[in-house]
């Protein structure tokens, strides 16, 4: 039973957007609880004993058995090649109040992952309920009256057809499933998607296709586009190069039926990673394979529905970016919110994760997270969605509020109207100020034969005062071309204790941000728009920042032009772009916690 002493009334107003119109929203007093404020539910005694959270109360429905939909699609119209046709297959269980003739909303994890890979290491089908997401979904919420689908893409499972990696044919696939998912006689319309990295991504496939019956998507790093999870400002991450083929190889079966799996755009993909990384400005794929698989500014002109976005700011595998960065002009999170769509975002310092799967958190070190580890896991996860869900696909209780939870490097969360804030400033510095040693970025020294780097140490912020870093820092380099190509990775550190704070990386070809490539003339001046990874840390007083600038880093493969195209940097003409806020303590709240997630090691 809810504390009533804990829970807030929240006026609820009559104006809703979108697709949401159509639904018959009650009297939060009259038929739900109130829920518990966001900022006292540490007080609250929480369900520790698993691998994930728990609402705190449990419904009173049972599971029914699972069922099978096989369907089929016209895909005469996406794939050049390749069967004109091909079947979905899902499994779904229904709650035991449709027993009595209720209708209910649908949870659905769309995924290529089931019976994934070769014989001897597959995962489990679709009537098999999915470790830590599926399990999460199915004993949180088919108990609250939830129906729970899972879905496997087009060349998948018992899904036939090409695997279209992102491409308009996975998209029709699935765009298909949420309408089978709102359209049967025990549903009410209103479907919700949930998941992580690629069930991240097939959720943006499906707003893209703007479906009626979508009413809210829940992406957990999710993919936005393919071109920016590759690429960031025309840096190439290692697995561009192969990550077409990595997925195509693990849906095969190298039987005769793998002649229906095969389309053009499988082929196109083997050759997009390296012509990409290779020619740049000059690549011929731009602008049909990444655009075809470029999904949130297709959801943003086709889709009416909610965004409740999840996103580890340490998160390597699909980085930040893919949320608060886009073309340039472009912040994806705050346009979505500008344009009228209800958006909330949980934003915590974990890498490519869930916020409350604790076992997996403190796979993190220091500068990626591990400073964070004793107030990371959000054992209320599941009681947060459950009023986003009851809200948006079954029309019970007060609005959700539609900020932004964000936790800081040391640990810290607060709340916010939007992230980055919107009233935050910024503190302009010359690295004239810094201390810098070096002039070039990649090539080799003529002394020692090492590659060149740059380093600068840059004076104190202040000498009283902590110094609280929040949004998107930019780096505008002063740069001499060498050739038409080259890279600089920089990473910014704390300049006392060392410890990584953020980095950003740029092909010189993509000097202006974004995709756009620009052919780069040898002894060109120009200065490189670098935009660092989203960033929400404290500096204490006494402490500035340290940069260093490398030709590449971490995941990140070296220039394609290697030794031949150094990047001279004239740092006496560059500068940087730091957003602060001011720190506030009370804005801060505690989550619950476990010892034994704060103590994984």
């Amino acid at each position: 039973m809810l504390r009533t002493s804990l829970c807030i009334l929240l006026v609820f107003t009559s104006s809703f957007m979108g697709c949401i119109d159509s639904l018959s929203f009650n009297d939060p007093d009259k038929d739900s609880s109130l829920y518990p404020d966001i900022k006292e539910r540490h007080t609250l005694d929480w369900n520790m004993t698993h691998t994930f959270s728990r609402v705190l109360e449990t419904g009173p429905h049972y599971a029914l058995d699972v069922q099978d939909a096989l369907f089929t699609v016209d895909t005469s119209e996406v794939w050049e090649s390749g069967p004109s046709e091909a079947d979905v297959h899902l499994s779904y269980w229904l709650p035991s109040n449709t027993l009595d003739g209720e209708k209910v909303p649908v949870i659905a994890v769309i995924s290529p992952y089931f019976s994934y890979g070769q014989p001897g290491s597959e995962s489990g089908d679709t009537g098999v309920v999915g470790a830590g997401r599926g399990e999460f979904i199915f004993e949180n919420f088919i108990p609250h009256g939830y129906a729970f689908a899972q879905v496997a893409v087009f060349g998948t499972e018992l899904s036939t057809g090409c695997f279209d990696y992102r491409g308009a044919g996975e998209g029709l696939g699935i765009h298909h499933a949420v309408e089978w998912l709102g359209t049967q006689e025990w549903s009410n319309g209103n479907v919700g998607l949930y998941g992580k990295s690629y069930e991240g991504a097939t959720q943006w496939e499906a707003a893209a296709q703007g479906s009626e019956y979508l009413k809210t998507i829940v992406p957990i790093s999710g993919t936005t586009a393919l071109h920016p999870l590759l690429y960031k400002n025309g840096s190439a991450e290692a697995r561009s190069q192969v990550m077409h083929m990595n997925y195509f190889s693990s849906t095969v079966d190298y039987n005769e039926d793998d002649i229906d799996n095969v389309c053009p755009d499988i082929i196109e993909g083997l050759f997009a990673g390296p012509v990409t990384y290779g020619a740049g400005e000059f690549d011929p794929y731009m602008d049909n394979y990444y655009s075809e698989r470029s999904h949130i500014d297709k959801a943003f002109e086709n889709w009416n529905g909610s965004v409740y976005w999840v996103q580890g700011m340490q998160d390597w595998n699909v980085d930040p970016h893919q949320v608060f960065s886009g073309p340039p002009g472009t912040h994806w999170y705050q346009t979505y919110k500008d344009a009228g769509f209800d958006v909330r975002g949980i934003l915590g310092q974990w890498g490519h994760n869930y916020p409350d799967q604790w076992t997996k958190h403190n796979a993190q070190d220091s500068g990626y997270g591990a400073e964070a580890i004793y107030n990371m896991t959000r054992w209320d996860w599941a009681q947060d969605l459950f009023e986003w869900f009851e809200y948006y696909l079954k029309g019970i209780g007060p609005k959700p509020d539609l900020h932004a939870q964000i936790q800081r490097n040391d640990g810290q969360w607060r709340i916010e109207e939007t992230w980055p804030p919107q009233d935050s400033k910024d503190m302009i510095m010359s690295l004239s100020e810094c201390q810098t040693v070096g002039s070039f970025v990649g090539g080799i020294s003529a002394i020692g034969g090492a590659v060149q780097t740059i380093t600068s140490e840059c004076p104190a912020f202040s000498e009283e005062n902590n110094t609280h870093i929040s949004g998107l820092v930019k780096l505008h380099l002063y740069t001499v071309a060498t050739f038409d190509g080259g890279q600089i990775f920089a990473e910014m550190q704390d300049s006392v204790t060392g410890i990584r704070i953020g980095h950003a990386t740029m092909d010189i070809r993509y000097h202006a941000g974004g995709s756009e490539p620009q052919t780069v003339i040898p002894g060109q001046e120009l200065t490189m728009m670098m935009e660092f990874q989203a960033i929400d840390a404290l500096i204490p007083a006494g402490h500035g920042i340290r940069l260093v600038l490398t030709e590449t880093g971490e995941d990140y493969l070296a220039p394609a032009c290697g030794n031949a195209c150094p990047v001279h940097v004239i740092s006496t003409e560059s500068k940087i772009i730091i957003p602060y806020i001011i720190e506030n303590k009370s804005e801060g709240f505690i989550t619950p916690q476990s010892l034994d997630a704060a103590n994984n090691q």
